[in-house]
């Protein structure tokens, strides 16, 4: 509910009332440069829809067409670890809108085989409106998410050569980067027979085989 303010010297900020519907976007933490999008009709319009912040959500274009028939999958990949909350969707409020949306979880290479034969990690059903969508997601199965894939499966025309259009996709959840630095183990590659002499024990010639069976064992390390 809008605070209202009685006091004609009230300082209070109005620009603070949107904080709660934008808190936890994971805008700045998509990698952009990186999204891709199977069947769309114009290219890269998959991620200028994922490029538009919170204040053009209600902006009808750029929009996500799909092209050869209604199917959709578009590949959010991140910058870093996200432990995700709900997913924010703006379709259309008539035919083209996306009815079945599947989302899977850290399968950056999901194709339209794959989605339709692969469990995916949550579906929703959505609605024909032109409202904002929040979805919230089942958080146990999203708390290490490296990227989604989003498979819009069909839409309300119940045809499915027809055009399926996406105005607004956005993601709210929490942002861990991912650490690159080296890790430090405390273990010896192959330990020598001075360091560790036994009394009583022969020390076997291992060859210059190292933790794990050495190159080229059936890990492939």
């Amino acid at each position: 509910m809008p605070h209202q303010c009685h006091d004609e010297h009230c300082d209070h900020d109005h620009s603070s009332d949107i904080t709660p519907a934008i808190q936890n976007l994971l805008y700045s933490q998509i990698d952009f440069p990186s999204v891709r999008t199977l069947n769309e009709a114009s290219p890269a319009s998959g991620r200028k829809v994922l490029q538009k912040t919170w204040d053009q959500r209600l902006d009808t274009t750029p929009e996500l067409t799909s092209d050869a028939d209604a199917q959709l999958i578009l590949h959010v990949p991140f910058t870093g670890q996200v432990r995700l909350h709900s997913i924010h969707i703006r379709t259309t409020n008539d035919d083209s809108a996306p009815r079945t949306l599947k989302v899977h979880a850290n399968n950056p290479d999901l194709d339209f085989g794959a989605a339709t034969d692969t469990p995916s990690t949550q579906d929703f059903e959505l609605s024909r409106t032109s409202d904002v969508q929040d979805l919230a997601v089942k958080r146990p199965k999203f708390t290490a998410c490296q990227s989604l894939s989003l498979f819009f499966e069909d839409n309300f025309s119940g045809d499915p050569d027809e055009t399926t259009r996406v105005l607004y996709v956005a993601f709210k959840g929490d942002y861990m980067k991912l650490n690159r630095e080296p890790v430090e183990f405390l273990y010896e590659s192959a330990a020598r027979p001075t360091d560790h002499k036994v009394d009583g024990a022969s020390v076997e010639n291992s060859g210059g085989m190292g933790l794990g069976g050495g190159p080229g064992g059936r890990q492939g390390f």
